[in-house]
Order: C-alpha cells, then structure tokens, then sequence
C-alpha cells in the first residue's frame, strides 16, 4: 500500500544544480531514477521541458517531500500502519546519509525524506492537475498556464488498426509506425492540454498510454473517438475520421468559433539510406494552415542549430491534396516525422526523450 498523500506535508526538498548536472544525472544522486513518475513531477514542479539543461548553482525543486520526525517510529510520523513501507523509507533515508546526500541521519535532524514514488504518484495532488487515462502511467496531468486556453485541437495518428503503416526492422524487432506516431501524438495532445487548450485524441489505443520504452511492440486493437472499430480500407478510415473531427467541430463551434485546428502525424518510409528531417505539408487555401506550418518549420530549424552537431535542418514544408487536409472544417496541417527505415532517424523514434522532444517544438511551433 502506498502513503496517502494527505499525510505528507507538501515541503519539497530544494537543492542546487552542480557542474555536469542533467534532469538524469540529479534524480540519479537522489535515487529518484527508478520511478518514471519522479521525473514527471520534479518537470512540473519546476516548469521544466524533458530536454531542458540545468543551470548551475540554480535552486531547484526535487520530488522529495520533507516530513517532521515525531522521535518515536516513522509509522506515527506518517500516521500508517505498515511496517515493510517504513523500512522502504528508513533504508532510502540511511542510503542517502550513507551517500553524502543528507547530512544527519533522521532521528537526529528529526526530518523524514520522502521520494515521490512513495505516494500515489500515478494519481492527481491537487486542483490544478487533472486526469486522463488515455495517457497512460502520465495520465495526471499538471495544468501549467492558461496560454492556448479557448483552443481546441484533434489530432490524429496515422494508421492503427489493421494498418500498422510503415514497417522497419530494428535488432530483431519490427517497428511501426502507427505506435510511435501514436506516442508522439500522445505527448503532443497532454502538452496541448498542459497549456490551456481543449485536445481530442482522434485515434486511440485504451492499452498503450505514453511508453517510454524504445520498442513499442506493435498490435491492431486502436480505435477512433468514440470506440468505432477502424475499417481496412485506407478511404473508409480517412473518411471515418474526418466524419468524426466534422461532428466534434460543429459540436465545438460556440465554444471556439475561430480557434479549432486539425494535427495528423505520421511517420515516413523511404529507401534506408535516406535521411529525413521531419516535414509538413499544409493546406493549399488557408494562410492559418500555412502559418501554423511555417511556425513549426521555423521552430525545428531554431532548435537543430542549439541540439544538433550540425545545426542544420532539412525539413520542408509545402502544400499538398491529402484527403485530411482537403476535407477537414478548420485550418489543419499533416506532420511526417522522419524515415522509419533509415538508421538515424530511427534515434529519433525510439528514444522517448527524442518523441518528448518532437513533442515539445511541435506543440512550440503551434503555439
């Protein structure tokens, strides 16, 4: 049984980010890396990005909550009755003493460190967190600003169903596109949702929320809005999903008469030797179709010059007849993320930080 929250005073450790210090490297010091949702709050608790660097001398936040020790036993200090979770605590406060991290031992500074993990941390804190259970072991979802608030966005996953889309072989194992275009899109929608706006996942997958593994196994059990079965015909699916985006559009239309838009996100196939940096086709007749496109190139061309040894990007960006694009009731663009079958851009697809981080500038150009 986890502690319950409301036994933990909200007190988080601060501590100063030293020389060489990443998000990793910190929570590892802490013996904060083996629990994803660690992670997760110490980025919202600092309003912080996945790929963010640290600045040195810096104070930040740490998901570790502080909690007076009564001088008796950590049972009564944290007012539970099992004694296996306060050996757990006991062993992670003398590890930490015997690390160097915390100076005295708890029944000297009469103060218990208690990691995230040890809360229910899969499950809201506080008002300003809602839930989603779409997304998975990240379905706590922090609000962080109000910036895109009276937006609303539905974004699409290419393929799913019986249409895994491209295929690649990695190591043995078979990558598909429709699982790391789903992730991305997934990430995507949560940080949509993050900053104000209203998000609706078109394609969607009740078992696989945000993975961060680097193997997504691939499965045919997606579905769209609403819990229809996706049909194995390629114009059947891209009309079943338009249809539905046309329904929650006019549904929506007092809510956001000028501020719904479209996101289809894909993943490319092409000869193995060929590299691809993420691309965007756009509408031919709308200019905010074409702005919202411009700003995501724009975006991608500003953070390859701070993330990549070359500080080139090669994306582009044009206009296209695609069945999406031409029948959708709002500005919409379509996103290819890269080639599935070129070795390097598969780095791209199934480090988690990458699909975070593609996740990140997508939703900055669209802002």
């Amino acid at each position: 049984m986890l502690l319950s929250s409301a036994n933990i005073k909200e007190d988080w450790l601060m501590v100063k980010a030293k020389q060489g210090d990443g998000i990793k490297k910190l929570l590892v010091r802490y013996h904060l890396d083996t629990h994803t949702c660690n992670e997760e709050k110490f980025l919202s608790l600092n309003n912080l990005s996945p790929e963010t660097n640290l600045i040195l001398d810096k104070t930040y936040l740490l998901p570790i909550k502080q909690v007076s020790f009564d001088g008796k036993s950590i049972r009564t200090s944290l007012g539970i009755t099992e004694f296996e979770k306060a050996k757990e605590i006991e062993k992670y406060n003398e590890q930490l003493v015997l690390d160097g991290i915390k100076s005295k031992p708890f029944q000297e500074d009469k103060m218990l460190w208690i990691p995230h993990h040890f809360t229910p941390c899969n499950l809201p804190v506080s008002t300003n967190e809602k839930r989603f259970p779409i997304f998975g072991k990240y379905e706590s979802t922090p609000i962080l600003s109000d910036v895109l608030k009276g937006k609303i966005f539905y974004i699409i996953s290419g393929h799913g169903g019986p249409d895994p889309g491209a295929q690649a072989v990695k190591n043995g194992h078979t990558l598909c596109e429709d699982e790391y275009a789903y992730d991305v899109s997934l990430r995507l929608c949560r940080k949509l949702i993050q900053e104000g706006a209203m998000s609706y996942m078109i394609t969607r997958d009740g078992d696989d929320g945000i993975r961060d593994d680097e193997i997504l196994l691939c499965d045919r059990d997606e579905t769209v809005w609403g819990g229809e079965k996706i049909p194995l015909s390629q114009l059947k699916r891209l009309e079943q999903r338009i249809d539905i985006v046309k329904s929650l559009f006019e549904k929506n239309k007092k809510m956001a008469p000028n501020g719904q838009y479209l996101l289809e996100i894909h993943v490319d196939s092409r000869h193995t030797e060929q590299q691809v940096d993420l691309f965007l086709y756009h509408q031919a007749n709308s200019q905010v179709s074409h702005q919202m496109a411009n700003n995501i190139h724009k975006t991608f061309s500003e953070k390859y010059k701070e993330n990549r040894s070359t500080g080139v990007y090669k994306g582009t960006m044009s206009s296209r007849e695609l069945y999406s694009l031409e029948n959708a009731p709002m500005p919409a663009i379509y996103i290819e993320l890269g080639n599935l079958r070129n070795n390097f851009d598969q780095q791209r697809f199934i480090l988690p930080s990458n699909r975070q981080a593609l996740a990140n500038w997508i939703f900055d150009g669209v802002k």
